[in-house]
């Protein structure tokens, strides 16, 4: 019976929508465009609010910014021209109040409705108006004088638009689908007594609660997420994103990875020939990086550590194991001007040990590139450092063992699996190794990167020193321009940080080139540089050497300094329009300072009035420089899918649940995921295509 039960589940979900009545083939290719084929599709289809027309409100007792349903007469009507058409209609009703009703964009046939002593009811959103409240653009509904219009049992559901297809037309498509809902046995795919210990209703119940929530529904829970019925749809979406995630990582582990164990003379050789120590925190994860490489198996571990960290250095002893066993590793980075740190980095500390670093970046070009190619074909490369172009078809490895990716989120999910499969050969596969310099929150590495192992370095190297970070408007600007002479004439370098290159009449913002010219105006007797994006690589690498060379005292620059730049004595940092920016950007630009043993300031300049959310943001940077704090607030404010970049993680966008909401849930989804994997696969199955259904998911990457 309950194998019965499962294929009509199965059957109704995978129904096509054109055997909905009203579904054509125009419309179902609209619904289609919008990712919308089958029943399950419209049943996931989610409100966004909901709108109450269950009750009836005293025209006396409406608030404002609080929306409600009216009825009443109208008492006048006015058209009038002063700067564009308007409509006022005054509506009054028995308990002696007026409300207006205010349309821009009206026909006559329209205001012939409103005759004076017409009865109407109406829904919106008031607001103060300059005659009591109004309601600008309302939905209404004209009544004849003995109409007895019944009242609606059940919430309005307002949804997602779908394009060429009115709400109208959606609701009655998606009422359709639901009347066509399983009983609740034959749609549960959860143990009944695992909802009995989480009191949660059943998948039925909460599809209709959502769809359809009755009057008299807790519409501010429903708002906030936090209503039963959502809160058991989110489970069970959280549920299948990891068991997806979980199942790529076994996949993976499928595959043979060169094991290597072993030999680590150029592992001592590099430790001892570093001008430093590592961290306890640097050698830990060294550790654990070790311990994964010595197995057969594929290594897909991350490694987070806020700026400064030291998290090359750990890459370069990870890459010294592969080497040693006569393989080849490649490092790729996002930008050039971070790959280029990189390249400066791993030569400076490899080349004395007789390890040969090969550069490949988009300006490599002609004879040079042939040769690059070549060195890399036949193994002659040992380390090979460079940008997107490592993933073109044309770089051929001789033995790739180890593949590390930086600032992982800023490529694409189809880029890295390019660079894995450089090294993939009769089901070997090389080890990989993520780094970010953008730590993710506890919750988004529990829900993103389940099938990544974790590690942080979460302890900064002895000797930077904190940076002290100093909140003002830009109305203090002139003494922003004293502070920098005097610590120039100290021998100091600074940043002058702006957010745009050329002025924009929508965007309050300075440009780079206007505060590169106005600063060095007024600042004659000093060296001023200019870096921003739309120079020529050439032209930028000449301006940061200048800058690194001390060559330069004061860079204005736009945000491409944000990653791989490393100034030591760099002591000052002003950032224009720092309302503009993401915390995780400010925290990543306020680690360009501070890098050496003086003491380092932050000036955040923002243009007044800020918004709540900017208020915040900068309040945060001024009291923590913990990057893992400034990632939950940055989760907290932004959501994940911004914070990590949806698109270029796979991490799908999900219909009800929210990773900074929902958080709590994550450790008994990832216990009830492990169970169901051992216990019952085939429903794991199930669960998975129920919500993910086909779509590729890239967790391998």
């Amino acid at each position: 019976m309950s194998a019965r039960r499962d294929a009509v589940s199965l059957d109704l979900s995978a129904e096509p929508l054109s055997h909905l009545t009203g579904v054509g083939p125009r419309v179902a290719a609209k619904l289609e465009a919008r990712g919308l084929t089958t029943l399950q599709d419209l049943w996931l289809h989610l409100p966004l609010r909901y709108e109450d027309r269950t009750t009836l409100l005293p025209i006396r007792a409406l608030k404002a910014g609080i929306a409600a349903q009216v009825e009443g007469r109208v008492e006048a009507v006015e058209r009038g021209f002063r700067y564009r058409p308007v409509l006022r209609v005054a509506v009054s009703d028995d308990s002696g109040a007026t409300l207006v009703l205010r349309f821009f964009h009206f026909r006559a046939a329209q205001v012939a409705q409103f005759a004076v002593g017409t009865r109407l009811r109406c829904y919106g959103t008031p607001r103060p108006g300059q005659h009591g409240l109004e309601i600008v653009h309302p939905s209404y509904r004209v009544l004849g004088d003995g109409e007895d219009a019944g009242l609606g049992d059940v919430l309005d559901p307002i949804y997602p638009a779908v394009e060429g297809i009115g709400p109208a037309s959606l609701r009655k498509l998606i009422s359709q689908a639901l009347d066509r809902l399983p009983d609740a046995a034959t749609l549960e795919l959860l143990p009944p007594a695992l909802l009995a210990d989480l009191n949660l209703p059943s998948l039925h119940d909460a599809m209709l609660a959502m769809h359809r929530p009755p009057a008299g529904a807790d519409i501010a829970a429903l708002s906030a997420g936090t209503h039963p019925a959502q809160q058991r749809l989110a489970m069970e979406e959280l549920l299948a994103h990891h068991l997806s995630l979980r199942r790529q990582r076994i996949a993976l582990q499928q595959h043979r990875a060169p094991s290597l164990r072993g030999r680590d003379g150029l592992v001592k050789a590099l430790l001892e020939s570093l001008p430093f120590r590592l961290t306890g925190a640097q050698q830990r994860v060294f550790d654990e990086i070790r311990k994964d490489l010595a197995r057969a198996h594929p290594m897909l571990r991350l490694v987070q550590g806020d700026v400064g960290s030291g998290k090359t250095v750990v890459a370069a002893l990870a890459g010294m194991l592969a080497v040693e066993r006569g393989k080849q590793v490649a490092l790729a980075a996002p930008t050039e001007l971070l790959a280029e740190q990189h390249l400066l980095n791993l030569r400076a500390w490899l080349e004395p040990l007789g390890v040969r670093v090969t550069w490949l970046a988009g300006k490599v070009t002609g004879k040079a590139r042939s040769k690059v190619l070549e060195e890399v074909a036949s193994g002659h490369a040992q380390v090979v450092v460079g940008t997107h172009a490592l993933m073109q078809e044309a770089v051929v490895f001789n033995d790739l063992a180890l593949a590390i990716v930086d600032e992982q989120h800023r490529f694409g999910v189809h880029q890295r699996l390019a660079l894995r499969d450089k090294g993939a050969s009769a089901g070997i596969v090389p080890h990989q190794l993520v780094m970010t310099a953008t730590p993710i929150p506890r919750t988004l590495a529990m829900a993103a990167y389940s099938d990544l192992d974790v590690s942080a370095i979460d302890e900064l190297p002895p000797g930077r020193t904190p940076v002290q970070t100093i909140v003002i408007s830009a109305e203090r600007r002139p003494e922003l321009v004293e502070r920098i002479r005097v610590a120039c004439q100290q021998g100091r370098q600074v940043y002058w940080v702006c957010t745009l290159i050329d002025e924009s009449d929508e965007v309050v913002a300075t440009a780079a080139q206007n505060t590169f010219e106005a600063l060095s105006a007024q600042l004659p007797e000093l060296r001023v540089g200019l870096v921003h994006g739309r120079m020529k690589a050439a032209e930028k690498q000449a301006a940061m050497q200048s800058f690194k060379s001390a060559q330069t005292d004061l860079l204005v620059a736009t945000t491409v300094i944000e990653v791989g730049v490393d100034v030591p004595n760099a002591s000052l940092m002003i950032i224009e329009n720092a309302e503009r920016l993401g915390l995780a950007q400010l925290h990543q630009l306020r680690g360009r300072v501070g890098r050496g043993a003086t003491a380092s300031s932050c000036v955040l300049m923002y243009q007044a009035p800020l918004s709540n959310m900017a208020r915040e943001r900068l309040e945060t940077m001024r009291h923590t420089s913990d990057g893992f704090l400034i990632a939950e607030k940055d989760l907290e404010l932004r959501g994940p899918g911004e914070l990590l970049g949806t698109r270029q993680t796979g991490l799908a966008e999900f219909r009800v649940a929210d990773l900074a909401r929902d958080a709590g849930m994550l450790p008994m989804v990832h216990a009830l995921s492990e169970r169901l994997l051992v216990e019952s696969p085939e429903l794991a199955d199930r669960i998975v295509r129920r919500w993910i259904g086909g779509a590729v998911r890239y967790a391998s990457a």
